[in-house]
């Protein structure tokens, strides 16, 4: 997915709207050289108003030599003949005048480098691949694995996707404890092999769930091999992965670690797990705002409300006011959710039409941006679990 440049946080929003959903933003050249350096299949570069001429040139000059598949995009509030000029002898591909009337313009050129890209590299090089989807909260205790995995597997879809889940815990991951797994090999197996990383090597390290189309690759076993696993491992892998699976999943520690921002600089959709209490509001409200500071998947964030209970005192409405931002699904607490993970049958494979799962399957839809079907065990049990799901889940409006 192209890449944006725009140190201006109040252009991003408008520039990344006329872009394909997926793209990436970030607010300097130098951030935009480490996304290409982990991303062999980008074809455009996106260089906003707020990046100077002449850096813009010298960037150009740079791509045309060391990344000729990618296309250099410049926007520009104005542009004369003299501007024009220098682009053109930079190489760059597409000057773009917007000026809020029109973004239509923006989009064209974008369809314009993808044509380039295939035809350079041909339809092997503009094979699709696969999304990386974070899961986040700064807080821990709000569920965040258990969401994880069930949100996996709502995404999996009974086998119709490939689906791998990460557990970027490193020091104390639960992802295999919870679906009842017994890896052989973990994440730490690839400790060294930054320059060897791909999708071969890491089938060796991963676990495959035998009830479910889910592969895991597990945690450490031990929390101080964390120290060792480096920030370029972690991206190689999941840009590895990227390669064999539809999505990629990723459950992160609750703190911006290294581990986590380098999720987090890879992702495509990022997943906000929140309850309903103060002190994890406050977090979360801090951790979205550095978010934004960051450029980390702004418009591709999905808030999901666990432990969502109308007797605690803060409603929905309450919660995305001070957030800024909708809640894209709810999970009410439950019995048979905890029952369920005890199990190692977490509630999506074990009773998919409960609204626990009927939740999950609403988020993996935010995520997909498609319908996911949820199957039942019969007709008359889905409605009576749809009905209950709508006193579980209603947000407080008459």
């Amino acid at each position: 997915m192209p890449v944006l440049v725009e140190a201006d946080s109040t252009a991003v929003s408008p520039l990344q709207a006329a872009m394909p959903t997926g793209s990436h933003a970030v607010a300097s050249i130098d951030r935009m050289q480490a996304w290409l350096d982990q991303h062999a299949d980008e074809y455009a570069a996106v260089l906003g108003p707020s990046v100077s001429m002449e850096t813009a040139l010298d960037t150009a000059e740079t791509l045309r030599i060391r990344r000729p598949t990618v296309s250099v995009v410049l926007v520009r509030e104005q542009a004369d003949a003299d501007v024009l000029t220098k682009a053109m002898h930079a190489g760059i591909r597409d000057v773009v005048v917007m000026n809020g009337s029109d973004d239509k313009s923006l989009t064209r050129a974008i369809e314009r480098a993808h044509q380039l890209y295939q035809a350079l590299r041909g339809p092997g090089g503009a094979r699709q691949l696969g999304r990386v989807v974070t899961v986040f909260s700064p807080k821990g205790g709000v569920g965040k694995t258990t969401s994880s995995v069930n949100l996996a597997l709502a995404l999996a879809e009974r086998g119709a996707r490939k689906v791998c889940l990460v557990d970027l815990d490193l020091a104390f991951g639960d992802v295999a404890i919870t679906m009842q797994l017994f890896p052989t090999h973990s994440i730490e197996q690839a400790v060294g092999a930054e320059d060897s990383v791909d999708l071969t090597m890491l089938e060796g390290l991963l676990t495959r769930d035998d009830s479910s189309s889910l592969t895991v690759l597990a945690a450490p076993a031990h929390p101080d091999v964390r120290e060792r696993i480096t920030p370029l491992l972690i991206s190689r892998i999941l840009r590895s992965l990227r390669d064999g699976f539809d999505y990629v999943v990723v459950d992160t520690s609750p703190s911006f670690d290294d581990a986590t921002l380098t999720a987090l600089d890879e992702t495509d959709e990022c997943v906000i797990v929140a309850t309903l209490d103060v002190p994890t509001l406050k977090n979360v409200k801090v951790a979205l705002e550095t978010m934004d500071m960051l450029s980390i998947a702004r418009g591709h964030r999905h808030l999901l409300l666990n432990r969502a209970d109308d007797a605690v005192g803060i409603s929905v409405e309450k919660v995305e006011s001070i957030l800024g931002m909708p809640v894209t699904s709810q999970v009410a607490t439950a019995v048979d959710i905890a029952a369920a993970t005890n199990a190692g049958t977490p509630i999506v494979s074990h009773k998919p039409s409960h609204p626990a799962s009927l939740a999950y399957t609403e988020l993996a839809s935010s995520v997909t941006g498609e319908p996911v079907a949820t199957p039942s065990t019969n007709a008359e049990e889905a409605a009576t679990e749809q009905a209950r799901s709508r006193g579980f889940f209603r947000r407080g409006r008459n």
